[in-house]
């Protein structure tokens, strides 16, 4: 089997589907596994994204396995490693972005990576070292309510370097217009300043692609999924459909909603007024000991046949808050994250083939219920969001899209399947 050009790491499972959907598109087979990998691959990659669900879990457990993907993507032959993470740089308080960072760059023995979020095609960018959702700050937009990680500070500069114990520092606008050479320029001028990581402003893909050509001789990268519409080329490899051929799609259709994210809540509403059916999952009803899997399974039993149905515990800002605040934040989500996945489970079992996973916790919980190891990425259905094909632990095959819980049109769930017919 050919060894693998492009290693990557991802700190959940979304933004690692939404990163292997930009390299596919560029041209490179890409694979997802789910966690680190006991073997080898099944099937020939050129890049392979490792999925963890260390986004918001304690730093040191970040690292750890973040270098437990790194020492297996290293004996697959990846020639070049990419940490990354989501378009709106949510991170604890405490991390987890910076320390995962530096202990990549001591593990790789590099002194220098860069850093940007920016995703032009979902309205993610970078300007003078702000992120930007949108024509709003990123302290402005909805990520400012997020129930777990909460963004109040909109310079990434500062974000960072108060993560780091390595100097922070930034590629300007100007000079990524200006092109490869100004870019390989600056980055020496960083360097010779001390400084070890460099926030890079887009503002376009045009700016990513001048980007790219920078980064061919760096041992890691740090980003969004934006920067790696650059990367194929930068191993001798052009954008073709044939990337992204999946298997025939069979089964019935179903989708689980657990993120409560502002597009999510659309994407939501969207698939009710269209007449869709659909059920709410509510978190107090579990907590009272209501068995509200096994209610929703009952319920979908008899209407999946007639088309895709939708479980969701999808809310607004203020009814999370509700929850959150009789329950306890992680207790709240992991009553909901263990009902979706027990939803999911019984709903493969029901003939399920199709499923659509909305939000980061949602998709990680489903995806290792389900006992998915590995996953083929496909077509994409809105920017960030591909189709996969993989098998659970049973062996049985399942077409699957895990979207960030920011990303997606308002039609999205019924999009998703009107693709695949």
């Amino acid at each position: 089997m050919s060894k693998v050009l492009l290693g990557c790491i991802a700190d959940d499972f979304t933004g690692a589907t939404d990163l292997a959907n930009n390299l596919v598109r560029a041209g490179m087979r890409a694979v997802q596994t789910i966690g680190v990998p006991a073997g080898p691959l099944d099937v020939p990659a050129d890049a392979v994204v490792v999925a963890l669900k260390s986004r918001t879990i304690p730093a040191a457990e970040a690292v750890a396995q973040s270098l437990d993907a790194l020492r297996w993507l290293q004996a697959q032959g990846a020639q070049q490693i990419y940490f990354k993470y989501c378009s709106t740089f949510d991170s604890t308080a405490q991390g987890n972005i910076g320390p995962v960072t530096e202990a990549l760059m001591d593990a790789l023995g590099t002194d220098f990576t860069i850093a940007t979020p920016a995703f032009p095609d979902n309205q993610r960018t970078v300007f003078k070292g702000h992120l930007f959702v949108g024509d709003v700050l990123l302290s402005d937009s909805g990520m400012r309510n997020h129930p777990l990680t909460p963004m109040t500070d909109a310079n990434l500069v500062r974000v960072l370097q108060a993560q780091c114990a390595r100097k922070v520092g930034l590629i300007d606008y100007k000079t990524v217009a200006a092109g490869e050479h100004a870019i390989a320029a600056r980055i020496a001028q960083l360097r010779a300043e001390g400084v070890a990581i460099a926030v890079v402003d887009a503002l376009a893909n045009e700016d990513l692609l001048r980007l790219g050509p920078a980064l061919k001789n760096l041992p890691l990268l740090t980003a969004g999924s934006g920067v790696a519409i650059a990367l194929p080329a930068n191993f001798g490899i052009q954008a073709s459909a044939r990337a992204a051929d999946l298997p025939q799609a069979g089964g019935t259709r179903a989708v689980l909603s657990g993120s409560c994210s502002l597009a999510t809540n659309r994407q939501v509403q969207a698939f009710i007024a269209a007449g869709r059916p659909a059920m709410n999952i509510d978190p107090l009803r579990i907590a009272a000991g209501d068995d509200v899997a096994a209610e929703a399974l009952a319920w979908a039993a008899p209407l999946l046949a007639k088309g895709p149905v939708l479980l969701y515990s999808t809310a607004d800002p203020q009814a999370v808050k509700s929850v959150q605040g009789q329950l306890g934040v992680d207790a709240a989500g992991a009553l909901v994250e263990r009902a979706l996945a027990a939803i999911a489970r019984g709903l493969v079992e029901a003939g399920v083939r199709q499923l659509v996973l909305a939000g980061g916790e949602t998709s990680g919980a489903c995806v290792q219920a389900l006992g998915v190891a590995q996953m083929q990425i496909g077509p994409q259905i809105d920017p960030g969001v591909p189709w996969c094909w993989g098998r659970d632990g049973a062996g049985r095959p399942l077409h699957l899209t895990l979207k960030s819980g920011n990303f997606g049109a308002d039609d999205f769930f019924s999009k998703a399947f009107t693709m695949l017919q």
